[in-house]
């Protein structure tokens, strides 16, 4: 920790490969506020007690990344609406009585890049979400908030997707299906799985992409096109976007929770781009 400063950082294990430090610190220059951030790596067995610890010693905020979401979830004093939603924390903040807020912006930080960067409607469109886990999860209630005409979930365990369509069902048009199923064109479709992480893609029918119309969009982020997006954009898709401007704006939105300001999240979505393409 740095003497003198307001204290943030971000848990994970792995946490290396994190840019979660570098946006804070872009944010933190451009904004003119004062604080440090660093990446701490927590320990498999033992979260709560590090998280503890570092907030015991001062520790103001941090953000929380694979595999402690659903420990903090549990960790916390108090839950936003959007993290009790999504049964995963993100985002922690300590208040000033010393007890823990839990929230979620990984949703809000998809929803801002695909209307806000993109420029993309959500509202009257057929949205196909590909996953069932905790990324999924997590962005379910901001896309609903945006009244699409339908919102179908597709798994490879159909049992995953179908209890995620029940939880989030009062919201909104969700939908459970195979991904064989899947037989008519979607206007938006989603993955939130990681099979581009290993260069993979879901069996997905190519009767999900109208060309020319449907917009294709990648949690993941690379430096080259991810897996999906490549098979998107080779069936003619109108346009593919990964996952990096999700990642800026979920930091964004814990940034304002911290700080009370709003980062312009342009140039640094720039700067990490520049970055990843060099």
């Amino acid at each position: 920790m740095v003497a003198g400063l307001d204290q943030y950082g971000v848990f994970g294990n792995p946490i290396g490969h994190s840019k979660s430090p570098l946006i804070h610190r872009l944010f933190a220059e451009q904004t003119g506020q004062t604080m440090s951030y660093e990446a701490l790596l927590a320990p498999l067995d033992g979260f709560a007690d590090f998280a503890r610890d570092f907030f015991a010693r001062g520790g103001r905020g941090a953000n929380v990344t694979v595999p402690f979401k659903e420990q903090a979830f549990a960790l916390v004093n108090q839950l936003s609406e959007r993290a009790e939603r999504a049964g995963a924390v993100n985002t922690l903040c300590r208040h000033a009585d010393g007890k823990l807020l839990g929230d979620n912006t990984d949703g809000v930080g998809l929803v801002r890049d695909l209307t806000v960067n993109a420029g993309w409607s959500l509202a009257d469109q057929r949205i196909l979400l590909l996953g069932a886990g905790g990324a999924v999860r997590g962005v379910l209630q901001p896309l609903l908030a945006h009244k699409p005409r339908e919102l179908v979930i597709a798994n490879r365990t159909l049992s995953k997707a179908e209890t995620l369509a029940q939880h989030f069902a009062d919201l909104g048009p969700v939908l459970a299906s195979e991904f064989a199923w899947l037989q008519q064109p979607f206007d938006l479709i989603i993955n939130g799985t990681s099979a581009s992480l290993a260069g993979e893609l879901p069996p997905l029918p190519a009767a999900v992409i109208k060309p020319g119309h449907t917009r294709c969009y990648d949690m993941m982020y690379s430096a080259e096109p991810t897996a999906f997006n490549r098979w998107a954009s080779d069936l003619g898709a109108a346009a593919c976007m990964d996952g990096l401007g999700m990642l800026v704006e979920q930091a964004a939105e814990a940034f304002l929770l911290w700080r009370g300001v709003r980062p312009d999240s342009a140039p640094v979505l720039a700067e990490l781009r520049a970055q990843l393409a060099g």
